[in-house]
């Protein structure tokens, strides 16, 4: 292995990036149990050390904060979404592709990626107050709309820093944030999920459908889909 090669794998201190993702993933674990248990508040750097089996010292070496010991877990909680949004092809859907990942999904989670989940959602209902985890939470949603744009811009056949493309990103974004918001909230309130959304996910698809004026959710044919004719994007919004 070359010294570059090294560099690349290993991070400060000498720890390779797997290995820090990995002991920064289980600090995020401990630190999002305690905050929901005792609040962000009533948590101490010391505790999230203890619970984790750490030195105090070795926390503050990943996190800046006792609140950002929270971020992995938190962004964690749109990877899913992340992932289905970069692999959803062009000739399915937005529903059909959802409904196709989630049945993926359910074959794949283990127990861990379970607890991850309901982690990621209890983080979710705590950033309604502590504006710290909201901080982190909406940095999350930046990601999702940074991902969206990409997605969206090759659907329409268009550049990812289009006007057009950055709104119906933006808008489409904050649909699925607040959908987020809005589903975990009432899991944890004991909602039937039923009651939350179908199981096919076409709550969803509408979603972005409304936010986006109905430009993006169903099928496109990327062959047929209009080259850019060289006119400013003004030209084409009519104000």
């Amino acid at each position: 292995m070359t010294d570059d090669e090294a560099s690349t794998r290993r991070g400060r201190g000498g720890m390779s990036e797997q290995r820090r993702h990995r002991v920064r993933l289980e600090i995020s674990r401990e630190a999002a149990r305690l905050f929901w248990a005792h609040g962000v508040d009533g948590t101490s750097g010391d505790q999230i050390a203890e619970a984790v089996g750490l030195s105090t010292r070795t926390i503050w070496r990943h996190f800046r904060s006792k609140e950002s010991c929270a971020e992995p877990i938190i962004a964690q909680s749109v990877e899913w979404e992340l992932a289905t949004l970069r692999s959803w092809p062009p000739h399915r859907s937005l529903e059909e592709h959802f409904a196709t990942e989630a049945k993926r999904l359910a074959s794949e989670i283990g127990t861990q990626g379970q607890a991850d989940a309901g982690l990621g959602v209890k983080m979710m209902r705590l950033a309604d107050t502590e504006p710290a985890l909201r901080t982190a939470w909406l940095m999350a949603c930046d990601q999702v709309e940074h991902e969206l744009a990409a997605v969206i811009a090759t659907r329409l056949g268009l550049e990812h820093d289009d006007l057009q493309v950055r709104l119906h990103a933006a808008a489409a974004s904050a649909a699925l944030r607040i959908l987020n918001e809005y589903v975990g909230a009432g899991l944890l309130d004991g909602t039937d999920p039923r009651k939350l959304g179908d199981e096919n996910f076409a709550f969803i698809a509408d979603a972005v459908r409304t936010a986006t004026g109905g430009a993006v959710g169903d099928p496109v044919d990327i062959a047929e889909v209009p080259a850019e004719s060289g006119e400013g994007t003004a030209d084409r919004l009519a104000f």
